[in-house]
């Protein structure tokens, strides 16, 4: 196997690799919804989880600490997982090198998926063979009348 046909491979599985990730990602950032949901029958219907004194409690702050937190980490969740998705979709077509590789980076947060998929896509794209694969993908678009890529 030639060294473009094993970068081709390399970066059709990582690709892949990022759906995947992607999709598992948004799954469990939908976990935090149980938080929101109990922050928000906190906020909205405190007297239903009040004692039999019915003295004031910090239901209210309690429900809006639950809502607004669970509310942050769903929604930078579902911002990770649209990343890579969209990250596995530019690996699979050599577009948008830059933003592959910040992807990358920020996976290797994500222990322990993350990490491995963060240090193999960033191995592969610093591969010189690799680089030149986005770039001539590149010239071939802007020499054909395509949109020119913002990266």
């Amino acid at each position: 196997m030639n060294s473009q046909n094993q970068d081709q491979e390399h970066l059709r599985l990582l690709s892949i690799f990022h759906y995947i990730v992607g999709g598992i990602t948004a799954l469990c950032a939908c976990f935090p919804l149980i938080h929101f949901t109990v922050g928000l029958a906190l906020l909205f219907a405190p007297d239903k989880f009040s004692g039999p004194e019915n003295s004031p409690g910090p239901e209210r702050l309690v429900g809006l600490f639950f809502s607004v937190f669970a509310a942050v980490f769903i929604l930078l969740g579902w911002a990770l997982a649209a990343a890579n998705i969209y990250a596995g979709r530019c690996l699979a077509k050599h577009e948008k090198h830059t933003f592959c590789l910040v992807v990358a980076a920020v996976n290797c947060l994500n222990t322990p998926i993350g990490t491995v998929l963060g240090v193999f896509t960033i191995i592969v794209l610093m591969r010189p063979s690799v680089k030149w694969m986005f770039e001539a993908n590149r010239f071939d678009r802007q020499s054909s009348g395509a949109a020119p890529p913002t990266e």
